[in-house]
């Protein structure tokens, strides 16, 4: 049970987010189009956590590695394990403010 829960808000191995980023991975904010434009990473792509699932084919186009995040990395877990499932290679960035 706790490896389903680890798995679904993307509690798996560690890996470094911001080497990943510094290599070409897109930060993709899955938080409200209101909480991003309340302050974001720069460059970081806003699609709301329930439009994902609709932009998947627009996600996987990008042809990168995906780093997830929101406000406090519950959203940004459950974005990253649904693309993990889709065959995209993401990651849970957890909070925003610590990508910055």
């Amino acid at each position: 049970m706790i490896n389903i829960l680890k798995q679904l808000f993307g509690f798996g191995p560690k890996v470094n987010v911001k080497e990943l980023i510094q290599n070409g991975a897109v930060i993709l904010d899955v938080r409200t189009p209101g909480e991003f434009a309340g302050g974001h990473v720069q460059g970081a792509l806003n699609i709301p956590l329930d439009q994902v699932y609709h932009k998947l084919d627009k996600i996987k186009k990008m042809n990168k590695p995906i780093v997830t995040c929101c406000a406090s990395g519950m959203r940004s877990g459950t974005a990253a394990s649904y693309l993990k499932n889709n065959g995209v290679e993401a990651y849970n960035g957890g909070s925003w403010g610590g990508l910055r």
